[in-house]
């Protein structure tokens, strides 16, 4: 079967005009985006690491940790694999090792499992096969590795490959940002699911707005 690159649009590299356009979209979608978006001023979006597969490793990572700490772990990890993150330096650390990076048991046994289904090509991370994929195609394919779900993969499309219509509603980060700029309770994954909707199709820009907002909350100049 013959694979065609997906359309260069699904990705959220943009020029600064892009991001005008973009940014001034959302804001006339809702008053209270509008406001956010105002005080935070043009998304900036980094990547998770130097490689696909390195950020997803970061993504398991930072699985129900903060970004402190989550960082501090993948710092250990990126060290005991001589600083270089590939499916051949991590399949040779044991699990009491990766252990003792402070990983849990679950999470050890994901990464290395994840490294040796990429080594053996029943994973494929590289860019370039990425590129052929629709965001639906990445999450079924690396969901088959137990122990990365939907948000780690979600992490990876948003960050590392920038797509712009990521809308990662388990994410705490993204449901209480959503809850203080909106000034409501903190949504259900299901309810932010449905309030997505309207800002398709740049959800990613939404999350990371969201994300930013709880930086805001104690700020007094920041009225929503």
């Amino acid at each position: 079967m013959i694979r065609v690159r997906v359309s260069a649009d699904i990705f959220l590299t943009m020029t600064q005009d892009d991001s005008f356009n973009i940014t001034g979209h959302l804001a006339g979608c809702d008053d209270k985006l509008a406001r956010l978006i105002k005080k935070i001023g043009s998304p900036k979006i980094e990547k998770l690491a130097s490689d696909p597969f390195a950020a997803l490793v970061r993504s398991i990572t930072s699985q129900q940790l903060n970004g402190d700490a989550a960082k501090t772990i993948f710092n250990r990890l990126k060290e005991s694999a001589d600083n270089n993150i590939s499916p051949a330096t991590l399949s040779r650390l044991s699990h009491e090792t990766l252990s003792a990076l402070g990983l849990s048991r679950a999470k050890a046994s994901c990464i290395l499992e994840l490294a040796q289904k990429t080594a053996e090509g029943t994973i494929d991370v590289t860019p370039e096969n990425l590129m052929l994929q629709s965001d639906e195609e990445i999450i079924k394919n690396l969901c088959v590795v137990k122990g990365i779900g939907p948000w780690t993969v979600h992490m990876l499309l948003l960050f590392q490959l920038q797509r712009k219509d990521v809308w990662p509603v388990t994410d705490f980060g993204v449901r209480k940002g959503y809850g203080l700029a909106w000034q409501t309770e903190m949504p259900t994954a299901k309810q932010l699911e449905a309030i997505g909707d309207k800002f398709k199709p740049y959800r990613s820009l939404v999350a990371w707005y969201c994300w930013r907002a709880i930086d805001l909350k104690d700020d007094p100049d920041y009225i929503v």
